[in-house]
């Protein structure tokens, strides 16, 4: 997507050692990659907020947030024009229990790649840290791309796809869009059941004990408070909490991101009976979308799903249709894709392990592990 001059430029400190890269335009000066700094931070997000693919992931508060939590190695690279900013790839080098290590971009995000003012730059960020990857001897570079760059060097991956769709002007209109059935349920959840929607930073502990109890009930570690408490403090206005109950009783917990006109519905803890009983999670759709049409925020993401799982039938129940996501990877030393996820046959008795493993011991495990989990 070609949006060169619709963007404010951002001068900041050009590369002291670039690396020059081939520009279609010969009217343009050549793009130019430097490491990312501290000291970038600023524009960088600046830089991030203004692009129409910019996303929370990119943004340097999620890269600081993983380095506090994870220790993950900052790789952060940004594209020049002269003294112009106009390109960005955030990236992490994350170590594996082996010693190895893989180039991710992002960790514990679902989004990431490159985004620039054109294909060229772009380009010339994905070919810098191809170069990267070798230099360090990592297994792979992994680009959790939306689209696809457009580099026929980088291998394809179909696992999952995105759910997002246009919210209403109006919180009226919101459950007028949704398929019947989910509407019907929807309005079960409030009219039956009663269920209410609140909101505040002090339901961070109830999405950490939600959450980790979730997690632990599919077979896998849940996430730490030290991550959900470093989101919230280096992505400040962008994190709100929010709680579905039936009076006093907790139902399920969710943190979601607000950035570049996009709610991101991103992490959520319920209790066992919230959906089977409650219809909780589709109750948070609707209200959640209703919470957006009230603050004009435009555009609600459900989330990212494997092909064909439960949850991707889910969204696509609640009205939202699937986008594949363009996942890339440059496998260096790497044999074949990552395949540690549940969809995988091999990880079945693992999962099941974790699943009857005492809670406290699940909780005491699931910060170390994550760590190579990115």
């Amino acid at each position: 997507m070609t949006i060169h001059g619709r963007m404010t430029s951002l001068v900041v400190e050009a590369p002291s050692a670039p690396v020059p890269v081939e520009n279609a335009s010969t009217s343009l000066p050549p793009v130019q990659v430097r490491p990312s700094t501290a000291a970038d931070d600023a524009a960088r997000d600046r830089f991030v907020e203004a692009h129409p693919k910019g996303t929370v992931f990119h943004l340097a508060g999620w890269r600081r947030a993983v380095r506090r939590v994870f220790r993950h190695e900052e790789r952060d690279l940004l594209a020049f024009r002269g003294k112009e900013l106009v390109g960005v790839l955030p990236l992490m080098r994350c170590r594996t229990p082996f010693l190895a290590s893989h180039l991710v971009s992002v960790p514990y995000g679902v989004y990431g790649g490159p985004i620039g003012v054109d294909r060229a730059v772009e380009h010339a960020l994905i070919a810098d840290a191809r170069r990267l990857a070798r230099e360090l001897g990592v297994g792979r570079l992994e680009l959790r791309c939306f689209e696809d760059p457009g580099v026929a060097e980088l291998a394809p991956s179909t696992l999952y796809s995105a759910f997002l769709q246009t919210v209403p002007d109006d919180p009226k209109d919101v459950m007028a869009q949704m398929p019947k059935r989910a509407r019907a349920e929807a309005r079960k959840a409030i009219e039956k059941h009663g269920l209410e929607l609140s909101e505040g930073d002090w339901y961070l502990g109830d999405l950490v004990e939600l959450f980790g109890a979730a997690k632990q009930g599919l077979g896998s570690p849940g996430l730490p408070r030290a991550w959900f408490q470093a989101l919230m403090e280096e992505l400040p206005g962008k994190v709100v909490l929010h709680l579905a109950r039936k009076g006093d009783l907790r139902l399920a917990a969710t943190m979601s991101f607000v950035s570049n006109g996009v709610f991101s519905f991103y992490y959520i803890g319920n209790t066992p009976e919230a959906n089977r009983e409650f219809s909780a999670t589709n109750f948070l759709t609707v209200k959640l979308q209703e919470w957006c049409a009230a603050r004009g925020v435009k555009t609600f993401d459900l989330g990212r799903s494997r092909l064909d799982t439960g949850p991707y039938q889910f969204k696509k129940n609640q009205g939202f249709e699937p986008t594949p996501l363009a996942y890339r990877y440059d496998l260096v030393k790497s044999k074949e894709l990552p395949s540690f996820n549940p969809s995988n046959p091999r990880t079945e008795k693992l999962r099941n392990t974790w699943a009857k493993l005492p809670p406290s011991v699940a909780r005491m495990l699931s910060g170390r592990l994550m760590r190579y989990l990115p």
